[in-house]
C-alpha cells in the first residue's frame, strides 16, 4: 500500500475492479462495480477497444508474442454491448477503461483472490495477461503483472514446492529432468519421488470416499478455510488419524488425535519472498514458549522415527535454506545466489543464480519462460460460471477480508483489541435490495445455499451492488460464511469458486408474524 499511496501522489491513474467499495478504492479515479463472476468479459470488452481503436503494440506483439491472430479473431466476434450486459458495465465506462490503459506510457495489473478464487479464474488471470502482452506492457520499467498474496510469505511457498505438483524452484514434479535433479540433491532414488498429488479439496473428497486414512495439517484450518465446509467437517471425522499442528487449539484442531503445538512466526526465522520476487530475511524476536517446537522440528522428528532421520538432519532454518538453494539452483526461481549472509544486509530477487550475481529486478525483459522466448497470448471465452442466481436462490454471495481479522481468525479472534473492531460477521447488504427482501438494518439473517446455510447479521451498505452480498470469512460456527460457498474447482488449477454463489436471504425473526 505504501507504494500505491506514493504512486498516487505522483499522478498514477488507477483503477480499481471489484463488486464493492473497499478501502482500495479511496485511491481510484475509477471503480468498476462488476458482477461477480464476470471478470473475463470486462477484460474481453477491454481488448475489444483496444483492437478496434489501434492501441495494440504491433512491434512487440509481433516480436515477442504467439498467439496473436487466433485472439485478434475472437476478439472481432465479440460485441461490447453483450459485454456490458454480462458485467453490469456501461460500454462507455468499459472505453473509458480501455483507453486509459492502453494510452497510459506504462501500467500495472495486480490481481488478487477476488480475481483468482473463481471457477474460472485460471482464464481470468490468463485475459489479464492478455491485456498488458498486446498493449506492451511488462518487461519494462512500472509495467508487469503482479498476484498480490494474502500471507507474508504467499509468493515464497508458491515457488518452493507448496502444491502437490511441484518440486523446489518452480519445477514440475512430472517433468523427468526436474525429477532427477532434486532426486540427485535429496540424495534419493527417482522413482521413490511420488507423482502429481491432488489439490487441497480434492483431499476432502478423497478422505470422504474413504481413500485417504490419515491426515498430517501443519497451518492450516480447513474446517472453517474450505468451501462446503460442513461436508469438510463429516469428511475429517472419518479419518482413522488426524493430526494437527498449531499455535491455537482451531476448529479443525479440535477434531484432532493429536494436536502438537508450534512457534509462531516471531518465534521463528527464516525468509519471506513478497510480488516483486523480493527476498527479505527475517530473524526471530522472542522466545518460544514451553514446549513448543518449530514447524521444521517437527518434520525433522516425524522423519526420525519412520526411519528417514538421515535425510532431515537440519538443526537450523539457515541449513534448510541452504538445502533449498541447491535445489532450486538452475529453476525458474533461482535462489542458490542468495544467502543469508547476502539477507542480513540486503534484500535480493530471484533469480539469483551465483553468490555474485546482483539479482533479477525484472522479469521478462528479454524473453519469456518458453523455448522460443516468446509470451503465448490464449483466447478465453466469456462463459458463465456454472452456478447461477435463480428464482430460488436469487442473490450473489461474495467472500472477501476484513482488516482487523486474518484468515480462519484462528489468531486474531483471540485477540481483545482486534475482536472488538470486529466483534462478529456480518452480510454488507444494499438497502434497496434489503427493503426487497424485508432485511432490517443489524438484524440476524440466515444465508441459504444448496449446500447449507450461515447466520449473520445484517449491515446496510451504499457500496455494495445491489445483486450482491458481502460477507467476511473469518469466523466460525454458524457463523462460517464457507459451509455455503460453492465447491466447484476450476477445471485447470482447482482453486474452488469462493467469490460468488447463488444464495437467498431469510430473515431468522419473521417482522410480518410478530
Amino acid at each position: 500500500m505504501p507504494y500505491f499511496h506514493q504512486a498516487k501522489k505522483n499522478g498514477t491513474f488507477f483503477i480499481v475492479i471489484d463488486p464493492r467499495e473497499t478501502a482500495t478504492c479511496g485511491l481510484a479515479d475509477l471503480h468498476i462495480k462488476i458482477k461477480p463472476g464476470t471478470d473475463v468479459a470486462f477484460v474481453n470488452g477491454m481488448l475489444k477497444v483496444i483492437f478496434a481503436e489501434g492501441y495494440v503494440d504491433e512491434q512487440f506483439v509481433k516480436e515477442r508474442t504467439e498467439g496473436y491472430d487466433e485472439l485478434k479473431k475472437h476478439i472481432e466476434q465479440i460485441q461490447l454491448d453483450e459485454m456490458a450486459e454480462m458485467t453490469g458495465i456501461a460500454p462507455e465506462v468499459i472505453q473509458f477503461a480501455a483507453r486509459q490503459y492502453a494510452t497510459a506510457p506504462t501500467g500495472m495489473i495486480f490481481t488478487a483472490r477476488g480475481v483468482e478464487q473463481q471457477t474460472n479464474g485460471y482464464m481470468t488471470v490468463r485475459n489479464f495477461l492478455n491485456l498488458a502482452l498486446v498493449t506492451g506492457k511488462i518487461g519494462k520499467i512500472g509495467c508487469g503483472c503482479g498476484a498480490i498474496t494474502g500471507q507474508g510469505n504467499g509468493q515464497g511457498g508458491r515457488e518452493h514446492g507448496q502444491k502437490a505438483d511441484q518440486l523446489p524452484g518452480y519445477r514440475s514434479i512430472e517433468n523427468p529432468e526436474h525429477r532427477k535433479y532434486i532426486a540427485s540433491v535429496w540424495g534419493v532414488p527417482e522413482e521413490e519421488l511420488p507423482r502429481k498429488g491432488v489439490s487441497a479439496y480434492e483431499m476432502i473428497q478423497k478422505i470422504d470416499e474413504g481413500e485417504i486414512k490419515g491426515l498430517f495439517v501443519m497451518g492450516s484450518n480447513p474446517v472453517v478455510s474450505s468451501p462446503n465446509a460442513r461436508f469438510v467437517k463429516r469428511a475429517l471425522k472419518k479419518l482413522q488419524c488426524l493430526v494437527v499442528v498449531d499455535l491455537f487449539l482451531s476448529e479443525t484442531a479440535e477434531l484432532a488425535d493429536l494436536v502438537l503445538p508450534t512457534s509462531s512466526y516471531l518465534e521463528d526465522e527464516g525468509t519471506m519472498t513478497n510480488l516483486e520476487g523480493r527476498v527479505t530475511w527475517r530473524p526471530a524476536s522472542r522466545k518460544r514458549p514451553g514446549e513448543a517446537k518449530h514447524d521444521w522440528e517437527i518434520l525433522c522428528e516425524i522423519a526420525r522415527v519412520l526411519g528417514k532421520g538421515d535425510y532431515f538432519r537440519f538443526s537450523s532454518a539457515e541449513e534448510i535454506f541452504h538445502e533449498l538453494r541447491v535445489a532450486s539452483r538452475g529453476g525458474l526461481a533461482d535462489y542458490y545466489g542468495i544467502t543469508y549472509e547476502r539477507l542480513r544486509n540486503e534484500r535480493v530477487y530471484w533469480p539469483c543464480p551465483s553468490p555474485d550475481h546482483p539479482g533479477t529486478a525484472r522479469l521478462f525483459e528479454q524473453s519469456f519462460a518458453y523455448p522460443d522466448g516468446k509470451a503465448r497470448l490464449a483466447v478465453v471465452d466469456n462463459e458463465y460460471q456454472k452456478e447461477q442466481t435463480t428464482e430460488q436462490y436469487p442473490i450473489y454471495v461474495t467472500t472477501g477480508r476484513v482488516l482487523s481479522h486474518y484468515l480462519s481468525g484462528t489468531q486474531t479472534r483471540r485477540s481483545p483489541a482486534l475482536a472488538s473492531r470486529q466483534i462478529e460477521a456480518f452480510m454488507e447488504i444494499h438497502p434497496n435490495t434489503a427493503k426487497k427482501y424485508k432485511i432490517e438494518n443489524n438484524a440476524l439473517v440466515k444465508l441459504e445455499t444448496k449446500r447449507g446455510y450461515a447466520i449473520v447479521r445484517s449491515k446496510y451498505s451504499y457500496k455494495i451492488r445491489e445483486d450482491t452480498v458481502f460477507v467476511p470469512f473469518h469466523w466460525s460456527g454458524f457463523q462460517n460464511i464457507n459451509q455455503i460457498t460453492d465447491d466447484e474447482l476450476d477445471p485447470y488449477c482447482k482453486m474452488p469458486g469462493f467469490k460468488r454463489c447463488a444464495a437467498r436471504i431469510i430473515p431468522v425473526v419473521d417482522l410480518e408474524r410478530n
